[in-house]
C-alpha cells in the first residue's frame, strides 16, 4: 500500500458555504492548531479538554475582530485525527476573510480541496469509500440519496467488502503456502471449497455491479425525456407535474425550440424531466436543432414519456413514432393526451394512459406511473447500492478477475496462476477502501471536494 505523506502543517479554511448567513465556520486541523489559535483569543484555550465549548472575542494586533464560540478536539479523538479548533464566527464575508488572514499569519496554511477529509482518511479515522460518502452527503437532494451516502459514510459498504476480502485471503494464504512446498506437491487449499467461495463471491460481487444503476438514479436523478409531436401537450405536462408554469404553452406549433430541464423528487428519488422540442419535418433551421437535440436527448435518458394528442393523432402514426423514437427499448410511458377532447364513443390503446395534462389529478397519475416504470418501487435502501463510478469500475475487474481464477480452477491450472489472478481480485476490492491506493487516485478523489471539508 503506498500513502502521501502527511504534511506536518497546520491548516484551515472555511467550512460554510460562501457568503453572508447568520454564523461562519473556520475550521483549522494540525498538530500546532490549539497554540496558534490561542494566540488570537482573549481567553487561552491551550489547557482546554476536547469537546470544550468556549465563548471569547478574537482579536489581531490589538484590534477586535469578533465575539466568537470556539470548539476544541483534541487528537485523536477528531474528524481528522489531528488537534482541531473550530471557531463559529458571525456570516460576515470580511469577519471570515480576516480571521482567515490572521490565522495564515500565525503560522497557518490554507486547505486544498478535501484535505481535512484526506487528513481523516491518512490518520485511519475513515476509509476511503467512506470519506468519498462524505461528498455524496452533502450533495444528497433526495432522501434516497441521503439515506445510500449515510450508510456508505457509516462503513456499511466498507464492511461488505472486507467481509469479502477477508474470506478470499484465508484461501490465498494457502495457495501461496502451496507454492513453498511445490516439490512436494501438497495442497492445503481445498479445491472443491475454494470454487464454491469463488462462485459465491463472483455471485456477489456481481449483485454489487448491478445495483449501479440504481445506485446512479438515486445519485444523479432518473433522466426523463418528454417527447412527441407539436402541440401533443408536452409542456402543459411538464408544467402540471411541476404544479408552475415552467415552460410556454401556445397553439402555436413548433414554440419549444430547446430542451427545457427541471428536477422533480417523486417519492424520495429525483426525476430530471426533459421538455424536448416537438418532433417533425421543418424547414426552419433553429427548430430542426430543437428536434436533433430532442433525439440525442432520448439517446441517453433512463426513461420516455411518449405524449400524443389523441384527438387528432391516428392509430397507425402513434405506432410509427413509439417504433422510431425508442430504439434502445428503454421504459417508455404512453399517454393519450387531451382525453378530454374525445367523443365519448372513441376508443384509446387500452396500453396508453389516457388523461388531460391539465388536470392536476391527472398528472399525479402520471408521477405515480413514471415511479412505477423506474423500477424504483421496491428500493430498499437497507441493502448495500454502489452509487460511486469508481467503486463499480473496481467491481467489474475484480469480478473479470474472479472469473479468471474459475477458468483456471476448471482448466486445473498451477496454483502460481490461481494466486496471480486472486491477488488481482484483493487488489482491486482494496482499491475502493483505500487499503489499496496511491498518491495519483487519492489527488483525483480529494481534488473533486470543497474546500473546508
Amino acid at each position: 500500500m503506498t500513502m502521501p505523506n502527511l504534511d506536518n502543517n497546520t491548516i484551515c479554511a472555511i467550512s460554510t458555504p460562501p457568503g453572508v448567513g447568520g454564523v461562519a465556520i473556520i475550521r483549522v486541523s494540525g498538530k500546532n492548531s490549539i497554540s496558534i489559535c490561542d494566540q488570537l483569543f482573549n481567553k487561552s484555550i491551550i489547557d482546554l479538554k476536547g469537546y470544550s465549548v468556549l465563548y471569547c472575542s478574537i482579536s489581531d494586533n490589538n484590534q477586535l475582530i469578533d465575539d466568537v464560540v470556539v470548539t476544541i478536539f483534541r487528537s485523536p479523538k477528531s474528524f481528522t485525527g489531528e488537534n482541531v479548533v473550530e471557531i463559529s464566527c458571525h456570516g460576515s464575508s470580511y469577519i471570515q476573510q480576516k480571521i482567515i488572514e490572521s490565522l495564515l499569519s500565525k503560522g497557518c496554511s490554507m486547505a486544498r480541496p478535501g484535505e481535512f477529509s484526506q487528513r481523516a482518511f491518512l490518520n485511519g479515522k475513515m476509509d476511503l469509500s467512506q470519506t468519498e460518502a462524505i461528498a455524496d452527503l452533502i450533495h444528497s437532494k433526495s432522501n434516497a440519496a441521503h439515506q445510500t451516502a449515510l450508510k456508505q459514510m457509516k462503513g456499511g459498504f466498507s464492511n461488505e467488502l472486507k467481509a469479502l476480502r477477508e474470506k478470499l485471503i484465508h484461501f490465498a494464504s494457502l495457495v501461496e503456502l502451496e507454492l513453498d512446498f511445490s516439490e512436494e506437491d501438497v495442497e492445503f487449499a481445498d479445491r472443491k471449497e475454494l470454487y464454491s467461495l469463488i462462485s459465491e463471491l463472483s455471485e456477489h460481487v456481481g449483485n454489487l455491479i448491478e445495483s449501479f444503476t440504481l445506485g446512479n438514479a438515486i445519485k444523479n436523478g432518473v433522466q426523463t425525456v418528454i417527447i412527441g409531436r407539436p402541440n401533443a401537450g408536452k409542456s402543459t405536462l411538464l408544467n402540471g407535474l411541476l404544479n408552475e408554469q415552467r415552460a410556454i404553452v401556445s397553439s402555436t406549433p413548433g414554440t419549444t425550440r430547446d430542451t427545457i430541464e427541471e428536477v422533480l423528487n417523486i417519492n424520495g428519488i429525483d426525476f430530471r424531466f426533459i421538455d424536448t422540442a416537438g418532433i417533425r419535418e421543418t424547414l426552419d433551421n433553429i427548430e430542426k436543432m430543437g428536434v436533433e437535440r430532442a433525439i440525442e436527448k432520448i439517446e441517453s435518458s433512463s426513461l420516455i414519456i411518449y405524449v400524443y394528442d389523441a384527438s387528432k393523432e391516428k392509430a397507425e402514426q402513434v405506432k410509427k413514432d413509439l417504433k422510431t423514437f425508442n430504439t434502445s427499448d428503454l421504459p417508455i410511458l404512453t399517454i393519450a393526451n387531451k382525453a378530454d377532447l374525445l367523443p365519448s364513443d372513441s376508443t384509446v390503446d387500452a396500453k396508453h394512459l389516457k388523461l388531460s395534462a391539465i388536470n392536476s389529478k391527472d398528472c399525479q397519475k402520471v408521477k405515480d406511473e413514471i415511479y412505477r416504470l423506474s423500477g424504483l418501487n421496491d428500493l430498499n435502501l437497507e441493502s448495500t447500492i454502489v452509487t460511486n463510478a469508481r467503486h463499480v469500475e473496481a467491481l467489474q475487474k475484480a469480478h473479470a478477475d474472479l472469473l479468471k481464477v474459475k477458468e483456471g480452477m476448471d482448466s486445473n491450472v498451477t496454483g502460481d496462476f490461481l494466486a496471480m489472478d486472486i491477488r488481482q481480485v484483493l487488489h482491486h476490492l482494496g482499491s475502493i477502501t483505500g487499503e489499496i491506493s496511491s498518491d495519483d487516485l487519492l489527488g483525483n478523489i480529494f481534488a473533486n471536494f470543497c474546500i473546508g471539508k
